[in-house]
């Protein structure tokens, strides 16, 4: 499973859970490419983390703002097909919100807050070198893909692709 985080033109939105599935049907090369120019980004498994490192608290019980947005934020959007989880949609304004966030936010002080909690599934000797280094570099991309698409003035749409 793969939470993946697209940037779309809000023009070319469409109210159709059809056309938000067919935003996450690319190949890999293709996502790829959009991901080393910052117009998508993927988080695996481990995306729940992150919503904690940003957040705060676990998903499903957040209050609203921006730091709540980054990962699992935004506006759901349900799929034809019942067991498929939820589109989240952010609108352009959300958008620049959350690059605001991410762009002041500081990774040390969100790595404080949260580092107790983003350990304890590991159960090796000293694991914070590496697993600190994981969520400083996601950090990086994540806020480097948010500042790209409020630059272009985009929406993002997001979606566990299984």
């Amino acid at each position: 499973m793969y939470f993946h985080l697209r940037a779309v033109p809000p023009s070319a939105l469409r109210n159709s859970a059809t056309w938000f599935q067919r935003l996450f049907e690319d190949d890999w090369d293709t996502v790829r490419e959009r991901i080393g120019r910052h117009r998508e980004e993927v988080l695996d498994r481990q995306y729940a983390e992150f919503e904690l490192l940003y957040s705060g608290i676990p998903p499903n019980r957040t209050p609203d703002g921006p730091c709540t947005q980054v990962v699992l934020g935004g506006r759901p959007v349900f799929p034809t097909d019942s067991a498929l989880p939820p589109f989240q949609l952010l609108t352009a304004s959300q958008v620049a919100g959350v690059a605001g966030f991410l762009r002041a936010a500081d990774f040390d002080d969100l790595w404080r807050h949260a580092r107790v909690r983003l350990l304890q599934p590991y159960d090796v000797p000293d694991p914070e070198p590496q697993v600190r280094g994981l969520f400083a570099a996601t950090h990086r991309d994540l806020t480097a893909f948010y500042a790209r698409t409020a630059e272009y003035g985009d929406a993002v749409v997001k979606w566990l692709v299984r």
